[in-house]
């Protein structure tokens, strides 16, 4: 998988490098890697994040549904056309 990287530059705790240090060497992996996936479990995953700006873009509204659900003007029609 080809990754296009911003190399970003953070400062651990010299615990926290300990901890990271353990982890990638129990899970077999790099402390990158590790990094990584801490990140991934925080942001969640890109799907999920397209589906919240879909979200935001739309504003919580469904796009389309108004051609599957009649207007309120035509519920009230159908209310008036069925009570008389």
């Amino acid at each position: 998988m080809a990754h296009t990287a911003t190399p970003p530059q953070i400062y651990l705790t010299a615990r926290q490098r300990e901890r990271l240090d353990a982890r990638a060497r129990v899970e077999h992996k790099t402390m990158t890697a590790i990094i990584r996936e801490a990140i991934d479990s925080f942001v969640g995953p890109s799907s999920d994040l397209h589906r919240q700006a879909w979200r935001d873009a739309t504003l919580g509204q469904a796009p389309g549904l108004r051609a599957l659900v009649p207007s309120r003007d035509e519920w009230a029609g159908r209310d008036a056309r069925r009570h008389a």
